[in-house]
């Protein structure tokens, strides 16, 4: 391949964009406190790799690989995750700020959203089997023609999903969100 490897290197306080991180692979590699704004990512490789409490907003994610990549506490606004490499695609988020991004079209089956901000994110057409929305807030999060079948939002808040447009079969709801699945319907629930 001819490019960088990187294996069980620890990144802490970087600031790629002012000088962008190395196109390559990392294995196993933690990126703390990063700053990633704005920046492109396009092709590199991330697997198994942590970020904890790094800023990836607007990065550009052409052809990028996130193969078992957790979020921890990251600020996420506006990734186009649809443009990421899809082979082995597998992310974890907890107590990620991932509002107006989008997940278009992706399968994200078993994936874990942990307190997370979601709102605004498109979730359109994506497979979210048995994914869990662990206290997470969907305000305004776009769920159309989405897979959503054994997927846990008994915890989740705000969201707006029309059963008749989306795969719902055996997910877990709360019943007091029981009017976000209704909401078309113009219903007073009490």
């Amino acid at each position: 391949m001819g490019e960088n490897y990187f294996v069980e290197e620890h990144f802490k306080s970087k600031n790629y964009t002012l000088e962008p991180l190395p196109k390559g692979e990392y294995e196993r590699c933690i990126f703390e406190s990063c700053q990633f704004a704005n920046s492109n990512l396009a092709e590199v490789v991330f697997m198994d790799c942590k970020f904890m409490t790094c800023d990836l907003s607007t990065a550009k994610l052409s052809n990028t690989s996130f193969k078992n990549v957790s979020f921890n506490s990251c600020k996420m606004l506006g990734l186009h995750f649809e443009d990421c490499n899809s082979f082995l695609l597998e992310l974890h988020f907890e107590e990620c700020m991932l509002n107006l991004s989008s997940f278009y079209q992706l399968s994200l089956k078993n994936t874990m959203f942990k307190t997370c901000s979601l709102q605004e994110v498109d979730f359109t057409e994506c497979n979210l089997t048995k994914a869990q929305f662990s206290a997470c807030d969907l305000l305004s999060a776009i769920f159309y023609r989405t897979i959503l079948e054994a997927a846990d939002l008994s915890s989740a808040s705000n969201f707006n999903i029309d059963p008749e447009n989306n795969r719902i079969q055996k997910a877990k709801f709360a019943l007091t969100d029981l009017p976000g699945l209704l909401v078309k319907y113009n219903l007073k629930i009490s």
